[in-house]
């Protein structure tokens, strides 16, 4: 039981946090021995899993994270820019893969993940899951095929409690597309339209997003000419999904080589 792979699970109290640490102390394949929250919450202190409202799982929420990573294989990070942020600098000294499923970054944050690769395993990935992962790899091949003749759309549906927009997987759907024409998605992105916005520009990519009630998470690729229209579609019903990728990968990137990687690299689906 204890050459099992030790995992740390970070934002314990999200909703991501718990299904995370239900997968992972359900898994025959890796133990739970860390779960962290930030200073001051009130799990602080108690066993995570009597936290949550159920048995006693033997780990003990806490706010330092140091001596857990320097302890651990991996770290499973669903939390904020900032604080996954700050856990990879622990973990790249450590040398621990980081499994990140935190969207909203910036050009600064990434810069500084960048860095924290050159000494540990990081896999980042808007989703984490297979299906969405697929979808991926489709929307790419469908944009390569199809000329700007087809508008391209990216509709999003989340929870009301997503504080991002577009979706982090919306944004990799988009990269997807433009990677498929030959083109950044910075250059033909259009969000947010409101008001007399004009014709649609010929060859960009539009994201919509939608918020309500508990929607995990559904996305569509829309592909639009004259007469037709093509439409990839991914819904997830059950946050597990999300939750089984991101151990899948935690556990791939043992023994992996210091350097970013996504879950294309993890699925085996990357063409390159």
């Amino acid at each position: 039981m204890s050459e099992l792979p030790g995992i740390v699970i970070t934002g314990a109290s999200g909703r991501m946090g718990q299904m995370l640490i239900r997968t992972v102390s359900d898994s025959p394949r890796a133990r739970l021995i860390g779960a962290v929250e930030r200073p001051g919450h009130g799990w602080i202190g108690q066993d995570v899993g009597a936290a949550m409202g159920g048995a006693e799982l033997g780990v003990t929420v806490s706010d330092d994270p140091l001596e857990l990573v320097a302890g651990a294989h991996a770290v499973i990070d669903f939390t904020a820019p900032d604080a996954t942020v700050e856990m990879a600098t622990l973990t790249a000294q450590a040398r621990v893969v980081h499994v990140i499923g935190t969207t909203g970054f910036d050009d600064s944050h990434l810069k500084k993940l960048e860095a924290a690769a050159r000494h540990a395993v990081i896999v980042r990935a808007g989703n984490m899951s297979l299906g969405v992962n697929l979808l991926t790899q489709l929307t790419k091949k469908v944009a390569q095929a199809l000329d700007e003749d087809f508008d391209i759309e990216i509709v999003e549906a989340h929870h009301n409690q997503k504080v991002d927009a577009p979706s982090g997987t919306a944004l990799m759907l988009g990269e997807a597309a433009a990677d498929g024409r030959g083109v950044l998605l910075d250059h033909v992105t259009d969000r947010a339209r409101d008001g007399i916005t004009g014709k649609r520009e010929r060859g960009h990519i539009g994201f919509s997003a939608i918020r309500g009630g508990d929607i995990v998470g559904e996305h569509d690729v829309i592909f639009a000419a004259a007469g037709e229209r093509i439409v990839l579609r991914h819904i997830a019903t059950d946050r597990a999904v999300f939750a089984r990728g991101a151990l899948k990968a935690a556990l791939w990137g043992q023994g992996r080589k210091p350097g970013q990687y996504d879950m294309i690299d993890v699925l085996g689906l990357n063409d390159n």
